[in-house]
């Protein structure tokens, strides 16, 4: 690939509130926002890459099977955390080929795979 950079990540919730804060335990920052008329959304603004959350709402098109990858610090403590907010644990963490990882869903069933460089 040449100039071509990933810039906006969206999935859609059934509670954007409860999964804004499970994405902070990941270690996102979010800010509430509203683009004209449009719905009110979460936004993370990381690198050159936007990740939002918008509302689920009937007539749209579920996001949930979107696999979302994040690196994280350290997987164990990240996976803990995310359990107090209602996290599935579909692969607990383990050493792999790719450092330490895991793959939980959020509360929507979003797979998320965590992983911890070596």
């Amino acid at each position: 690939m040449s100039d071509v950079q990933l810039n906006l990540v969206v999935i859609r919730s059934g509670n954007i509130d409860q999964a804004a804060m499970f994405y902070q335990q990941i270690g996102l920052s979010f800010t509430k926002h509203r683009h004209g008329n449009g719905l009110e959304h979460f936004a993370c603004e990381g690198g050159c890459v936007t990740f939002e959350i918008y509302p689920y709402t009937p007539g749209t098109v579920p996001t949930t099977a979107t696999r979302l990858g994040f690196q994280v610090t350290s997987v164990d403590t990240v996976v803990c955390e995310l359990r107090k907010y209602g996290a599935s644990i579909i692969s607990p963490p383990a050493n792999s080929p790719w450092g330490r990882r895991a793959v939980v869903a959020d509360v929507d069933g979003h797979r998320v795979e965590l992983t911890q460089p070596q």
